[in-house]
């Protein structure tokens, strides 16, 4: 009898899970939502799968399905109800938050920010992963897309970002002798394009690397509630918390 050939993916070793996409903007994506779905599945089948070794079911959804990861479009932090999201799906399962007025308020696409959370979660679902790097002194956090943030190429016609390699968090490799992202931008591990950023712990304490000072001031102004980076405080304190259906379901109906 042949051997069934094994699926790799995040989150229960051997399983792909199914990602519930769905839009609670007022805002206009500035992409057609359906096309925007197809694109970040092609962006996982063509290019993150096969160098993670993460693969996703997307799939367009009114809210939360059961069993499924999420990645849920909201206008920003203060749209009313987008706390109630909080870090978790209502199964305690990953999901990720787009903030589309947010978004679109610092010159950005919906469609980058987007495929961003998408690999950073398919690559780290907990926000718990950290590793070793230059600085003996220094975690560095598992981001596959913030080092190269800003950096962009088309899948189906629709921008979608750049992303590290494995091999960006493995230091022993010496400048130039592997991939190290998408693009082909970074020459060595753990380099920081000058439109990026490292999350890092030291001294019991998060912070970020900027390559440039542009980026530190431009992420400064940044509302970061309900980022990636937050979130990671919480992950690291065992206080993820699950969204909260019911207060979703009463404030959808006051509308």
């Amino acid at each position: 009898m042949r051997a069934a050939r094994p699926t790799f993916g995040a989150f229960n070793q051997g399983g792909v899970p199914t990602i519930a996409c769905f839009n609670k903007a007022a805002t206009p994506l500035g992409v057609d939502f359906d096309a925007l779905i197809a694109a970040m599945q092609a962006f996982v089948d063509q290019y993150v799968m096969p160098v993670w070794g993460t693969p996703a079911k997307l799939v367009k959804s009114k809210g939360y399905v059961k069993g499924a990861w999420a990645v849920v479009f909201l206008d920003n932090a203060d749209q009313p109800g987008a706390l109630a999201y909080h870090d978790l799906t209502p199964d305690g399962l990953p999901q990720s938050k787009v903030f589309v007025k947010t978004t679109l308020d610092n010159h950005d696409l919906v469609s980058v920010s987007a495929s961003h959370e998408l690999v950073e979660m398919l690559v780290d679902p907990a926000i718990n992963i950290m590793t070793t790097g230059p600085d003996p002194k220094i975690m560095y956090a598992y981001e596959s897309a913030d080092p190269v943030e800003q950096l962009s190429f088309k899948v189906n016609g629709i921008p979608m970002t750049d992303f590290v390699y494995p091999a960006y968090f493995e230091v022993f490799h010496k400048a130039g002798s592997v991939r190290f992202d998408q693009m082909k931008k970074v020459n060595k591990p753990f380099q920081i394009l000058s439109g990026g950023y490292q999350i890092v712990f030291k001294n019991g304490k998060w912070s970020q690397i900027f390559a440039s000072v542009s980026k530190k001031k431009r992420f400064g102004r940044e509302d970061r509630r309900g980022h990636r980076s937050e979130e990671r405080v919480q992950a690291a304190r065992n206080k993820l918390r699950r969204a909260d259906k019911k207060k979703i379901d009463r404030l959808e109906r006051r509308i």
